[in-house]
């Protein structure tokens, strides 16, 4: 089955493994990573007696990259779609083998360090990552700003986010069953695939395994695909884009705590004035914004988690099958109208106020800005309540069809991160 010395493999029965790399214009680097491919395929099967082959996913080079890589003997897989991801998703769906193991076309990396994760997904993990932190990064690799400041804040921060528990977000080195790659629904086309890849792998409790991976100074002649700050902020989007909790939860708490405490001392101080301390009109409107802006952004925290929950990227928790119970559209109709009619209610008491001054001026305007407030949050409830039915598949019932999506994995398989 061996080409010559090359492991590489033509029946697609035997192929265990596939090493998939990005290719776009890359002939210079091409000849040490695929010569590097093949000793680890080699060392993989003297270690585990798997095969395996070598997958170049070309992104539409113009410099005779796909012809040296066949010369070479991988297999190159034409993806249309620039990108980072798309060329790693393109290629992850072509990959015979049920694992993959990727890693960059530039020399940067290590591929004999891909054997450690392939037996760590022989283990039963579904997901190994490089941790170039731990494997060690060779003086000019990366730069002082991805080493020092993105990285690090990005890996924090989805940590914080998604409690991955992952040394390095964004190794470019990892390991991943094909079964669980098809699971993760992957559609970052930039470099926010590799961050991807761990949010979903971590959301739907995939087991993750680490494992140091060594990082050298690329072989290009000419700059890197990667722009830091654009990448950067590109990671930073989608994490924010994963994560409605951190996105638009946590501020709608404060903002509704604090809207609270302002409009509930509003009120005191209209039932008993001159109490302390003393809250005036400009504090009225602020406390009443306050409590309409956090209100919506927990009604789009919601609709957040049924998107996430439908399309199966999350897993449902407790508090996931408690809400399925209880959210329903005719619940948020309800309780909308409730809300409506109470707001309806307190401005008709205004305008019979102003009416009994003999249309004078009021001098408070706590019950007209509480009315005011009372029919916005009912107006928005009602019309949340239709969002998260279409989100949740034009159903009354928003989580009515949200179920663990089948892993794939086994039912031994734990669900946590190995070392």
């Amino acid at each position: 089955m061996f080409q010559s010395s090359k492991a590489v493999f033509t029946d697609a029965a035997a192929v265990d493994v596939t090493i998939l790399m990005p290719c776009l214009d890359e002939v210079q680097s091409l000849p040490h990573c695929i010569a590097n491919a093949h000793e680890a395929l080699r060392r993989i099967a003297d270690a585990y007696g798997i095969t395996g082959e070598i997958v170049i996913a070309d992104n539409g080079s113009t410099d005779g990259s796909q012809a040296l890589a066949t010369a070479l003997g991988a297999r190159v897989v034409p993806v249309a779609e620039r990108g980072y991801g798309a060329a790693l998703i393109g290629g992850g769906h072509a990959a015979l083998g049920r694992f993959i193991l990727m890693g960059d076309c530039d020399g940067s990396y290590d591929f004999t360090d891909g054997v450690a994760m392939i037996g760590k997904l022989l283990d039963g993990h579904a997901l190994c990552m490089g941790s170039r932190f731990d494997g060690g990064i060779a003086p000019g690799a990366m730069p002082w700003k991805n080493r020092y400041i993105g990285n690090p804040v990005l890996t924090g921060t989805l940590n914080l986010f998604f409690r991955a528990g992952i040394k390095d977000a964004h190794c470019g080195l990892r390991a991943i069953r094909k079964d669980s790659f098809l699971r993760l629904n992957l559609s970052g086309t930039g470099m926010e695939f590799a961050s991807e890849m761990v949010i979903k792998a971590a959301l739907l409790r995939l087991p993750i395994a680490q494992v140091p991976a060594t990082l050298s100074p690329d072989l290009r002649e000419r700059p890197p695909h990667l722009r830091p700050w654009r990448d950067g902020w590109r990671h930073l989007r989608y994490l924010l884009m994963l994560a409605p909790n951190w996105l638009f939860g946590v501020p709608g708490l404060l903002a509704v705590l604090l809207g609270t405490i302002i409009m509930g001392q509003a009120a005191l101080q209209y039932g008993r004035p001159g109490s302390f301390p003393a809250v005036g009109d400009y504090w009225t409107i602020i406390g009443s914004g306050l409590l309409t802006v956090g209100h919506l952004a927990l009604l789009l925290t919601l609709a957040g988690q049924v998107y996430a929950l439908k399309t199966g990227y999350r897993m449902p928790g407790r508090l996931s099958r408690t809400v399925t119970r209880v959210a329903t559209l005719e619940h948020a109709l309800i309780a909308g109208l409730a809300s409506l009619c109470a707001g309806g209610g307190v401005l008709a008491t205004v305008y019979a106020q102003w009416v009994g001054r003999h249309y004078g001026m009021a001098d408070n305007i706590f019950l007209p800005t509480l009315g005011a407030l009372l029919v916005t949050l009912g107006i928005q409830t009602m019309l949340g309540g239709f969002l998260m039915a279409i989100l949740g598949g034009h159903q009354a019932r928003f989580l009515a069809s949200a179920s663990p999506a089948p892993t794939g994995l086994p039912d031994s398989w734990s669900p946590t991160i190995g070392a």
